[in-house]
């Protein structure tokens, strides 16, 4: 079953009083207004617990008490993790051994057990799914379920929402970082009448490479290191690809020098602290990669970034 807005209105309901309504704060960039969705200051640190909550939210008394299973670098992993611990479902999470351990230590903060895996070498998702099988637990992945996407795109609803309280019209462009894809395939179809950009690190760029050719490709085996280790998406999945394929949204590469500097003027500007993932989409747009647009809306998706590194990046 496909996917749509009605999903998203629904999870919105579902998770309601379980995520943080996020700011949207005004800016100007290049000379003209546009805003900011802070979703870096979601509980868990990023946008990621709107879908984990949703998911776990439709787990029914015999699933929970199998618990669940789920895979990343970070931000899904808190999110999991913090959904999990709220319903007193036990979560355990396939991280990789390189994740920052701001990620690690905050998800092992709420009970969760971490199994970790070589990024380069290993499959989280076949460890993962050994985990499932052996324990009978649910995996939850990052955004290859239409129940992620849809809690993910309950940040559009609340974008469309927070313009019109403020008296401004409706976006005429959004952009957002895209790892998986599951927050701009949400985002596309709560906002149907905006356009989409995404922003992906240089060498991990599969959703443009895989929307420009029209067939999924994935990463290549010898992609660069990234500060974007939230982005660090091998494949992209079909529920996501197609969204955006259908949207017709456009995806540009962003360089490690061009995120530093949007994590700089987050900061500078605007006193928000953003990993460099979480700035992708406005790295794109400082950098020229995209042009801005009067009224439009930028998506900082994540703030989990270790201090000493942030520091050295706003330095």
């Amino acid at each position: 079953m496909k996917i749509n807005r009605l999903d998203i209105q629904a999870a919105a309901a579902r998770i309601d009083g379980q995520v943080l309504r996020t700011p949207l704060v005004e800016a100007r960039l290049g000379g003209r207004r546009v805003w900011l969705k802070c979703e870096c200051l979601q509980t868990g640190g990023a946008f990621k617990l709107r879908g984990a909550t949703n998911r776990l939210l439709l787990l029914d008394n015999v699933e929970r008490a199998r618990g669940v299973v789920a895979f990343s670098s970070g931000n899904h992993a808190q999110g999991v993790a913090i959904a999990a611990r709220r319903l007193g479902i036990a979560a355990t999470i396939v991280m990789p051994a390189d994740a920052p351990q701001l990620k690690i230590d905050g998800t092992r903060a709420e009970g969760a057990t971490i199994i970790f895996y070589i990024r380069r070498t290993e499959s989280r998702e076949a460890i993962s799914a050994q985990l499932a099988a052996d324990s009978g637990a649910t995996v939850v992945p990052s955004f290859d379920d239409r129940h992620i996407v849809a809690g993910q795109g309950t940040v559009g609803l609340e974008i469309l929402e927070q313009l019109a309280e403020a008296g401004a019209p409706p976006p005429p462009l959004i952009a957002m970082p895209i790892g998986g894809g599951g927050l701009a395939a949400g985002i596309a179809l709560a906002c149907p009448d905006a356009r989409i950009l995404g922003a992906e690190p240089e060498g991990w760029d599969d959703m443009a490479r895989s929307l420009a050719g029209g067939a999924i490709v994935a990463v290549a085996a010898d992609a660069p290191a990234t500060l974007c280790d939230s982005l660090q998406t091998p494949r992209v999945s079909p529920i996501t690809f197609d969204i955006l394929r259908e949207r017709e949204a456009t995806v540009v590469a962003v360089s490690e020098a061009d995120v530093t500097s949007a994590v700089r003027w987050a900061y500078v500007e605007h006193q928000l602290v953003v990993e460099p993932g979480g700035a992708a989409a406005l790295a794109a747009l400082l950098a020229g990669k995209a042009a801005v647009e009067e009224g439009m809306v930028v998506v900082l998706s994540g703030g989990n970034v270790d201090p000493a590194l942030h520091a050295a990046l706003v330095a």
